[in-house]
């Protein structure tokens, strides 16, 4: 049903947007650009203190715009984080609980709400939601995407209803359909363009030009690789082997040191696409005037306790890279250290561009924060879960919660079997790289009893509880299979 407010804007032939507070120095409101990786580590950039990668275009958008040095997801694995940047939303709510999993079609996003408001909506590259179907989806006047994971080379592509194999390097290949788009389009309305790259998705292929960039670099196993101290679940340390383990067969790669050298050169790639598009912008006189959002869709373990791929609750699965861009609404460069959530970007892009909110969602817009104001009202603390997968039965059930010095993760379904399935606590202030599971400390006993009561609060806050999960059986581990997710 239509509501007053659409049906005025409607006729008037004006977006919604033009009332945003955050108009640039045009007076028109903002565009956005939307980019998301796919595996991508919050560390995976050269601003964020990483030793040999070099990202001088991401880097760019953080030094004039916000870095968020402690964004996360609440579910590490594609289609549930997918669908909780577009909707604001948890994976229980919006029901993209795994990969084969399609965004509902009449469930709201920030795209269907900038395009009702008159905006330009574009998609081009990875959806990966429903993995059979390449065809539209709501919001977007404008559709290139493929089935599943697509290819790092020569994927085919349905293009606004026609499939075409289009040649070339993935990362490359969307990127020139990004800037055809922009150039292309007429100008007198605003746009939101979202673009979804493959990379750094194993199976990893750089381009040639960087496929051997990092052939000298010397590649260390992490310190907390073999870290199996008393208090290690068991099921981490018999999962070493398969295909989510260090010792697995590392999505094909004939090495360690080679799958370290080719996940980190195929972002490479990805910064040479944010530079190009950044540069069109500039050009075109629309770079102030676009709200950028970079993001990674989850983490990825590169071998931290002795793990390859995300879906666990440590750090290194959890966190993202996540940056914004525009002047408007980020006067000055700021590093936001409060704990942001993928699904906030919904919020965040919507309030920006004065456009209709999402109802009934949990997230918060990050305007304040944005501006390098305080926000008292802002989370203290965070819910995280992942339901097993019997594809792939090498992670149980996860739920845990993390506050800004703690972290406690509880493995459901498991607790007749409490040496597989044994909790981790850990006192993130002190011990970052989460060496030391304090979980049967006895002086950490009052600690396990508060956060135990904030994940259950925070599960009925939610509608988590009564906790809908699928039973995990004894894990099964077996050598990897040949499929990838």
């Amino acid at each position: 049903m239509m509501n007053r407010r659409h049906f005025l804007t409607t006729a008037a032939g004006l977006p919604i947007a033009a009332c945003s507070q955050f108009q640039s120095k045009t007076g028109k409101p903002p565009n956005v650009l939307y980019i998301l990786t796919d595996d991508q580590r919050w560390d995976c950039l050269s601003v964020a203190g990483h030793p040999f990668l070099k990202t001088p275009h991401l880097d760019r958008i953080a030094n004039e715009g916000a870095r968020f040095a402690n964004a996360f997801v609440t579910t590490s694995i594609c289609s549930p984080s997918r669908a909780s940047f577009l909707s604001g939303k948890y994976a229980h709510q919006h029901g993209v609980q795994n990969n084969f999993t399609d965004y509902p079609r009449a469930l709201p996003s920030w795209p269907v709400n900038l395009k009702r408001a008159g905006y330009d909506t574009a998609y081009v590259g990875k959806w990966h939601m429903g993995e059979e179907d390449d065809s539209a989806r709501p919001g977007f006047d404008h559709w290139i995407s493929h089935k599943g994971q697509g290819k790092y080379w020569d994927t085919e592509f349905n293009i606004n209803g026609q499939r075409q194999t289009v040649k070339g390097y993935y990362t490359h290949t969307v990127t020139e359909m990004t800037l055809d788009w922009l150039k292309a389009r007429p100008g007198n309305k605003p746009f939101a363009m979202c673009l979804g790259h493959k990379a750094p998705h194993g199976i990893w292929i750089p381009e040639p030009k960087y496929e051997h960039v990092y052939d000298d670099l010397e590649v260390k196993k992490p310190e907390t690789a073999y870290h199996f101290g008393p208090n290690v679940p068991s099921f981490v340390k018999e999962r070493v082997r398969t295909w989510h383990g260090i010792d697995g067969n590392l999505y094909g790669h004939k090495s360690f040191e080679e799958f370290i050298r080719c996940y980190h050169a195929t972002i490479l790639s990805v910064d040479d696409s944010v530079g190009a598009i950044y540069d069109a912008l500039r050009q075109s006189g629309e770079l102030d005037n676009t709200f950028i959002v970079f993001a990674g869709d989850n983490g990825f373990l590169l071998g931290e306790h002795a793990s390859i791929d995300k879906r666990t609750m440590w750090e290194e699965s959890i966190r993202i890279p996540l940056l914004m861009r525009y002047p408007a609404a980020i006067p000055k460069p700021v590093v936001v250290n409060e704990m942001v959530l993928n699904q906030d970007v919904a919020p965040t892009v919507l309030d920006v561009c004065g456009a209709e909110p999402l109802p009934d969602i949990p997230a918060r817009s990050c305007r304040r924060l944005l501006a390098g104001e305080p926000d008292p009202e802002w989370r203290k603390s965070f819910y995280y879960s992942y339901n097993y997968e019997a594809e792939f039965p090498y992670t149980p059930n996860v739920r845990g919660v993390r506050t800004d010095d703690w972290k406690f993760t509880h493995y459901p379904n498991g607790d007749e079997s409490p040496d597989k399935y044994l909790a981790e606590l850990y006192d993130l202030r002190n011990d970052p790289l989460e060496k030391s599971n304090l979980i049967n400390e006895p002086g950490a006993q009052e600690q396990v009893t508060q956060l135990k009561a904030e994940l259950r609060r925070l599960q009925e806050s939610l509608g988590a509880w009564p906790d809908a999960m699928p039973v995990n059986p004894q894990l099964k581990m077996e050598l990897p299979e040949e499929s990838i997710r």
